[in-house]
């Protein structure tokens, strides 16, 4: 499968990336905003980098009651974003509020929801009360997320082959925990390859160190949109 680059931006403010954000216009065509860069700069900073011609994926992981939530997707999509994330694990409640808000207020703005974060085990998942693991949460919150009409979900590429097995094949897939052969895993327990993650069944692959803190961020980015082209 064919599959698209989300860069990420983890970094305090946008000037930070400034620099490899112009070497990387043209080639890359997705960043993903979180919460570093957010908090610190506010609106402005989704403005000034959607400006530079890029769509803007930003990633608050919103996790609130439902009125709350509602109310954030309402106020942040008013910002040049083409998607935003909410943790599936507010519940059924919460993010039908929050679809609710999304068709009202942006209908092309796609909501995405979060399963379990990449950093997360087992082990994590124990300590705060979940006894299973990371793939059958990724499930179970999976078919919640879609049956309260969420389109797309993020996941580790180890949960995209199940995910792709229990959901209808419309729903995209964005996956972190992507490192290309012999790159650090860093923070990162679940990971996979481009090219693994993508023939899993990845629509995008969220990508951040690899890129910025190679040598040439162009030719890096490069090697890992021709790995995944069919």
């Amino acid at each position: 499968m064919a599959c698209d680059l989300i860069l990420v931006l983890d970094a305090p403010s946008p000037r930070d990336v400034m620099p490899a954000l112009r070497q990387l216009q043209g080639t890359v065509r997705w960043v993903k905003v979180g919460l570093e860069m957010f908090t610190a700069n506010g609106p402005d900073c989704v403005r000034q980098i959607a400006d530079l011609g890029f769509n803007v994926f930003l990633d608050l992981k919103l996790y609130d009651i439902p009125n709350t939530v509602a109310k954030a997707v309402a106020s942040v999509s008013q910002l040049p974003i083409r998607m935003l994330t909410l943790h599936t694990s507010g519940g059924r409640e919460m993010m039908t509020w929050a679809l609710k808000a999304q068709q009202e207020h942006a209908p092309d703005l796609q909501l995405l929801g979060v399963t379990v974060l990449t950093s997360s085990s087992a082990t994590t998942l124990s300590e705060t009360g979940v006894n299973d693991s990371p793939e059958n949460q990724v499930r179970r919150l999976g078919r919640l997320a879609v049956d309260c009409g969420l389109t797309g979900l993020v996941c580790s590429p180890l949960e995209l082959a199940p995910l792709r097995q229990t959901l209808p094949p419309d729903i995209t897939l964005v996956t972190p925990g992507i490192r290309p052969a012999n790159a650090k895993a860093d923070d990162q327990t679940r990971i996979m390859t481009p090219g693994e993650a993508a023939a899993a069944g990845a629509n995008f692959l969220v990508v951040g160190r690899p890129v910025f803190k190679a040598p040439n961020p162009v030719a890096a980015a490069r090697a890992i949109l021709a790995e995944v082209a069919v």
